[in-house]
């Protein structure tokens, strides 16, 4: 191992990452089209205004939410000359509610008030003849954009471990098996933790989980975690596999080569 990995490991484990930022999020104008349907609006959120959507009888037009908000509440002024209902796509945290709205009959007017767990929406509706309206509506959220890089970029500057001294790090660890675009760099401990370097488009791409293989080359599963581009495991071992895909799995071992060099460490 050359002094300069050496070093640069060190400033890795003992300093903070360099923070991630990604291309900066940028507002959808309001009434801006979207590409995919002419007819349908996306506004940038703004606390307390109102946003106008324009329907027809004989359509429904969708208002979604943002992907994860839950509908509490929906509220209209004209219930005998509108038709309001709510339904939702995918699931999980990517779950969608959507308000769907049609009127009976050209020429009205009404407004909405939606009440989720994050906000509420103002929306004034109208109806017009012909086909020339909107099919939905929804937001684009630069707030909570703004939030989320916030949050990314405090926890890429976590330095990946505390207080470990460089001169105590083992790296007689050898990486074995194909080689994926993922495949690490190297592996090291430091006595108590071992350290699995990766390339850093690991970022951008899948990341292939552990397995540690025990005494009779069973695998086990194993606590670690992800920091920048490495994974910190909270235990020593003598071998481990990285395995993606199911029908041709990439599979890369990592295999310490002094398997009681860690023993004779933490004596």
């Amino acid at each position: 191992m050359r002094a300069g990995s050496i070093m640069a490991i060190g400033a890795a484990l003992a300093i903070a990452l360099p923070a991630f930022v990604p291309g900066a999020a940028t507002a959808a104008p309001a009434g801006a089209i979207a590409a995919q349907d002419p007819g349908l609006s996306t506004y940038s959120w703004s606390e307390g205004a109102s946003y106008r959507l324009q329907t027809a009888p004989g359509r429904v037009s969708d208002i979604a939410l943002q992907p994860g908000e839950s509908l509490i509440a929906v509220a209209a002024g004209d219930t005998a000359r509108w038709v309001i209902g709510d339904t939702s796509s995918g699931s999980g945290a990517e779950r969608r509610a959507h308000v769907l709205v049609k009127p009976s009959a050209p020429g009205l007017a009404t407004n909405l008030v939606i009440a989720t767990d994050r906000r509420v929406y103002h929306v004034d509706l109208d109806s017009r003849g012909g086909r020339s309206t909107a099919s939905g509506l929804s937001w684009s959220y630069p707030v909570d954009a703004l939030l989320a890089l916030t949050r990314v970029r405090a926890e890429a500057a976590e330095p990946v471990a505390r207080e470990v001294a460089v001169e105590t790090l083992d790296f007689d660890y050898s990486i074995e098996g194909d080689r994926p675009p993922w495949r690490p760099v190297r592996a090291f401990d430091d006595g108590r933790q071992v350290f699995i370097q990766f390339p850093a488009t690991i970022a951008s791409g899948e990341a292939p989980p552990l397995f540690v293989l025990g005494a009779d080359g069973a695998a086990e599963l194993v606590n670690y975690r992800m920091r920048g581009n490495y994974y910190v495991v909270d235990r020593l071992f003598s071998a481990a596999e990285l395995r993606l895909g199911e029908k041709r799995q990439q599979v890369v071992r990592i295999v310490r080569s002094r398997a009681d060099g860690a023993l004779r460490r933490r004596k």
